[in-house]
C-alpha cells in the first residue's frame, strides 16, 4: 500500500507539471513563470528552495553526530540567505528586469564577464542536484529494497519530465502543494513521536551534554569556523540562479521582498522539526542511529509507524526533495542556454528554438547529476560544496557590483578566478581554518584592488 501511494504521488506530480506546461508560451514563462507569481506561490517556492534532502536527511544526520553547532550551515545559514536577499538584493535585481543571474553580469560588467560568470555558476549545481537524487534513491531503497542507483535513476526521470515540460510554472505550482504536504507530514510525525517519548521536555532532558551548544568558544579558530558555516549557504547562495529565479518570478518587487522574509522565517521554523524528530528517534529507537544516520528517520518510520503516518511522512519527504530538485535542474539549464549558448550563437535563435535549447539543457544537466549521484552519496557534503563554489567566486562581484560604482570588469574577473584558485589550493593544504576563508578573503581583495587599478572605460 505504501509503494502504491508513492507511485500515485509521483504520477500526480507529473500530471500537475504537465498541466502547468500549458502556461508556457515563451522562454520567459519557462524560466520565470512570466514574472506573475502572487505572494503565496512566491513564498512557498522560496521556502522550498533548500527544504530537501540536506534539511531532512543531511541536517538531522549531522545534528545527531555533532549537535546544534554542526548544523549552522543549514538550516540557519539557509534562512539567513533568504533574509539577506530580501534586505539587500531583491529590490535592486528585480528592478533590472533580468531573465537570469548571468544577465546581471552582462548588464553590469559586459558580455565577456557574463560568459565567465555563467561558467562559474553552472558547475555548482551538478553536485546539488545529485544530492537530491541520492536522497530520493535512499527513500526508494528503504521502501522497496532497490539499489540506491536504481532509485536515483527513477527519481531523475520523474523530476526531469515535469521540469522539462512545465519549467518554473510547474515548479511553482507543485512547490505550493508540496510545501503544504511537507509541513503537515513533519508536524504530525513530530507530535506522534513526542507523545510516545513522554513529551517534548522529556526528550530534551535526555539529550547528550553539549547537544544544544550554539555559540563557539572564545577561540579564534572556533569563531572562524562558526562564521564560515554561516557563510556557506548564508552568503554562498546569494549569487545562485535558483534563489534568483524564484524571487524574480514574483508579480511585483514588493512581493519579491516580502516573500524572502516570509520564506526565511518559515524555513527556519519548519527545519527545526526534522532535528527534533531525530532526537525522538534516538530516544525511542537508538538502534536506528547506530549505522548510517541518513537512514535513521525513514527506517524508523517504516518499522514502527502506522501506514497512514508512513504515507504522510514519505509523501512529505518526496515533496521536499522533488521541489528542490526541479528548481536546481532548471537553474543551470537557464544559465547555460541564456548566457552561454545564446551569446556564443550570436543570438541567431528565435524564442521557440531557444525554448527547445533550454529544455534540452534540462535533460543534459539531469543526466550529469544522475551520474554523480550514482558515484557519491554524502548529501550534506554535496550541498555544501556546491554553495562554496558560488561563495568564493561570485559573491564579491555580485555584491560590489550592486553597491560600489567603481567595481570594474577586471576586478570582477580577477575576483572570480583568484577566489576559486585559492579555494582549490587551500583544499590541498592542511589549514586550521576552512578553505573557503582564505578564498573569500582573496576574492574580496582582488575585487577591490583590481577595480581600483583597472577602471572601466566609459
Amino acid at each position: 500500500m505504501l509503494l502504491i501511494s508513492i507511485i500515485f504521488y509521483l504520477v500526480l506530480t507529473v500530471a500537475i507539471g504537465y498541466w502547468a506546461s500549458r502556461r508556457v508560451k515563451t522562454s520567459g514563462d519557462f524560466m520565470l513563470a512570466g514574472r506573475s507569481l502572487p505572494i503565496l506561490l512566491s513564498s512557498s517556492a522560496l521556502f522550498a528552495t533548500w527544504f530537501g534532502s540536506e534539511t531532512v536527511f543531511g541536517a538531522s544526520s549531522e545534528f545527531l553526530k555533532g549537535g546544534l553547532s554542526s548544523v549552522i550551515e543549514d538550516p540557519f545559514g539557509a534562512a539567513l540567505c533568504l533574509i539577506l536577499f530580501g534586505l539587500f538584493f531583491a529590490r535592486k535585481l528585480y528592478s533590472m528586469n533580468l531573465l537570469t543571474l548571468g544577465d546581471y553580469f552582462k548588464v553590469r560588467y559586459g558580455k565577456r564577464i557574463e560568459i565567465v560568470a555563467s561558467a562559474f555558476i553552472v558547475p555548482s549545481y551538478v553536485g546539488y542536484i545529485a544530492a537530491q537524487l541520492v536522497a530520493m534513491g535512499l527513500i526508494l531503497k528503504v521502501v522497496t529494497g532497490t539499489d540506491i542507483w536504481q532509485g536515483v535513476v527513477i527519481s531523475a526521470v520523474v523530476v526531469t519530465f515535469y521540469t522539462y515540460v512545465g519549467g518554473m510554472w510547474a515548479i511553482s505550482i507543485t512547490d505550493f502543494i508540496q510545501s503544504l504536504i511537507i509541513i503537515g507530514g513533519l508536524v504530525v510525525l513530530a507530535i506522534i513521536l513526542s507523545e510516545k517519548s513522554g513529551g517534548v521536555m522529556n526528550v530534551l532532558s535526555t539529550v547528550q551534554p553539549g547537544t544544544f551548544r550554539f555559540l563557539p568558544k572564545a577561540d579564534i579558530t572556533e569563531i572562524v569556523i562558526f562564521l564560515s558555516a554561516w557563510s556557506v549557504l548564508g552568503l554562498g547562495s546569494l549569487p545562485s540562479q535558483d534563489v534568483f529565479q524564484r524571487v524574480m518570478s514574483s508579480d511585483s518587487v514588493q512581493t519579491a521582498v516580502r516573500s524572502c522574509y516570509i520564506a526565511g522565517i518559515l524555513y527556519l521554523t519548519v527545519a527545526m522539526l526534522p532535528l527534533f524528530i531525530s532526537l525522538c528517534v534516538r530516544h525511542l529507537y537508538p538502534e536506528f542511529v547506530s549505522g548510517d544516520t541518513q537512514l535513521a528517520l525513514p527506517s524508523m518510520v517504516l518499522s514502527h509507524a502506522a501506514l497512514p503516518v508512513q504515507i504522510l511522512f514519505f509523501g512529505s519527504l518526496l515533496s521536499a526533495i522533488m521541489s528542490t530538485t526541479s528548481s536546481a535542474i532548471l537553474a543551470p539549464a537557464a544559465i547555460f542556454s541564456e548566457n552561454i549558448i545564446r551569446p556564443l550563437a550570436h543570438h541567431r535563435f528565435n524564442d521557440r528554438e531557444f525554448l527547445l535549447i533550454t529544455r534540452l539543457s534540462v535533460l543534459g544537466f539531469s543526466i550529469l547529476a544522475t551520474i554523480m549521484a550514482c558515484w557519491r552519496s554524502n548529501i550534506y557534503e554535496l550541498v555544501g560544496e556546491s554553495s562554496i563554489l558560488s561563495l568564493v567566486s561570485l559573491f564579491a562581484p555580485l555584491t560590489f557590483g550592486l553597491y560600489w560604482n567603481r567595481a570594474s570588469r577586471v576586478g570582477a574577473l580577477l575576483s572570480m578566478i583568484s577566489g576559486l584558485a585559492t579555494w582549490f589550493i587551500a583544499n590541498r593544504l592542511e589549514l586550521a581554518w576552512p578553505s573557503l576563508v582564505p578564498a573569500l578573503v582573496v576574492s574580496v581583495l582582488t575585487m577591490i584592488f583590481g577595480s581600483l587599478l583597472w577602471k572601466d572605460k566609459i
